[in-house]
């Protein structure tokens, strides 16, 4: 019998060479790598000794490269000071090394069904570089003071040694917290951390809630990924949002933000993400329509905000369609270089200003580049990046980052075409995805699966529900064909 994850694999090779990622490390690299035995805590020198603090981090259950923890303390006038500390892993990756010419390469770690390709091996990526289990790692620390109408009231950023106390994972830290499930084994074993967690939930709340009252999308899109009973494909699992993953969500945001600001008031040039206000505008006009809701003639993120929340509690089953509908008409995420001193390019999905990537420095290079930028000025040093070279690495990791997208859809696509192969001319409910002059895709409503409207797209739009029927699939190319038939 043939294996699924196998086939997958070498499907998820030939996408990475075909989209120009690199599948595997140079010898250089690995030469490199063999020389780095043990991680960099011997580079303490007037690093702060944060080790007692009730640091925990919280990530996927399976996940290994762990790149942020977090801990909280109340204050006296009810605010509350938040740390996140970022796994260093400039200490161990050096600028211009070749570990670093595959990572500025790939620029990101790429998650598909069939393999995991890391932006840094995984020697470094899930232990030397990662926030372990018990393990004294060299961090830097972005500390903010959070009142409690979730206003953040300052914050400030300097290099610490640090120690996870407990490895968490989403889905057991949210039913915990929803009062659905008992704590975590963890939890209950480090003392003082289960009040701790709570703490941390209930600012990330506050945090959450003001960036909504200021237009912040309350988006949810679905992705599914691939379930296997040992190397067989046996279905797509939806991953849902939930509080653990809002916590983590608005920790980061909040982190970035003062990252950026930080180096702002160094005078550093540096990256900033940013979604542009939405090119569709009047498309998402005419959607909103449909429900008899009226959004003003120019893009307003508090009033689309309004619309989604709406939709959401009207038709919870339905409302990832409508969500991902909405992200296909705002546009991509891109990174571009700031070097204003005074206002900065603005989020549109997150109803932020100064929004940088800095959080992930084991699983993607912008963060990597900004770590490095964060330490220089941090140390009073020379800027490691000249600002036409920032200029181009923001246009490169944008590409780049588009790039590993297209491979981690097609993996998607490929599982999802694997299972609907036994299914062609069966009929299923979807919903208008994309629609452009050359192509446009549906998504199904169950299994959740999108593909190609063949036949039929004339008249259709972003947005609209389709009866299609399943006419072909194609494994290797990722490709599922659907055909418009009568409802």
């Amino acid at each position: 019998m043939t294996s699924h994850r196998t086939d997958l694999r070498s499907i998820a090779r030939r996408a990475m060479i075909e989209r120009g990622l690199l599948p595997d490390f140079s010898p250089a690299a690995m030469a490199e790598l063999a020389r780095i035995q043990t991680s960099a805590t011997d580079q303490t020198s007037g690093l702060r000794d944060l080790r007692k603090l009730l640091w925990a981090s919280i990530d996927n259950d399976d996940s290994q490269d762990l790149d942020q923890l977090t801990v909280a303390t109340p204050r006296p006038d009810r605010s509350v000071t938040i740390l996140v500390a970022i796994a260093d892993v400039d200490a161990l990756v050096a600028k211009d090394s070749a570990l670093d010419a595959h990572a500025r390469h790939n620029t990101t770690s790429v998650y598909t069904s069939g393999d995991i390709f890391p932006m840094l091996p995984e020697k470094l990526s899930t232990d030397l570089t990662s926030l372990g289990e018990g393990q004294d790692r060299l961090a830097v620390v972005v500390e903010f003071v959070v009142a409690e109408d979730g206003a953040v009231l300052g914050s400030s950023l300097f290099r610490a040694l640090v120690r996870n106390h407990a490895k968490l994972a989403y889905n057991s830290m949210a039913a915990w917290l929803a009062g659905t499930a008992p704590a975590p084994e963890r939890v209950t074993a480090v003392s003082g951390l289960d009040t701790q967690l709570r703490l941390q939930d209930q600012v990330a709340q506050q945090l959450k809630a003001r960036r909504h009252q200021q237009g912040a999308l309350s988006l949810e899109t679905i992705e599914p990924r691939a379930v296997f009973d040992g190397d067989m494909l046996t279905a797509l699992k939806v991953e849902q949002k939930n509080r653990a993953k809002e916590l983590i969500e608005d920790f980061m945001i909040a982190a970035n933000q003062a990252t950026a600001a930080y180096l702002k008031s160094k005078g550093v040039p540096s990256f900033r993400r940013i979604l542009r206000s939405p090119d569709r505008w009047q498309r998402i006009i005419e959607m909103a329509a449909r429900w008899g809701e009226a959004l003003p003639g120019e893009p307003n993120a508090q009033a689309l905000e309004a619309f989604l929340v709406t939709r959401r509690e009207a038709d919870p089953l339905r409302f990832p369609d409508l969500s991902l509908a909405i992200v296909k008409l705002i546009g991509r995420g891109e990174y571009v270089l700031d070097q204003s001193r005074d206002g900065a390019p603005e989020h549109f999905g997150l109803a932020v200003k100064g929004y940088t990537h800095s959080t992930a420095p084991n699983r993607r290079f912008p963060d990597l580049i900004t770590q490095r930028l964060l330490k220089a000025a941090l140390a009073g040093a020379p800027t490691p990046y000249r600002p036409d070279e920032l200029e181009y690495l923001a246009g490169h990791c944008t590409e780049k980052e588009d790039d590993a997208e297209r491979v981690e859809r097609q993996l998607r696509k490929s599982a999802a075409a694997l299972l609907l192969e036994p299914r062609i001319g069966e009929r299923f409910d979807a919903i208008v995805t994309g629609a452009s002059d050359k192509r446009t895709w549906v998504r199904l409503l169950e299994p959740p699966v999108e593909g190609k409207l063949a036949t039929g797209a004339n008249g259709v739009d972003v947005g609209d529900t389709v009866r299609v029927e399943l006419v072909s699939t194609n494994v290797e190319r990722g490709y599922i064909d659907f055909a418009r038939v009568a409802s």
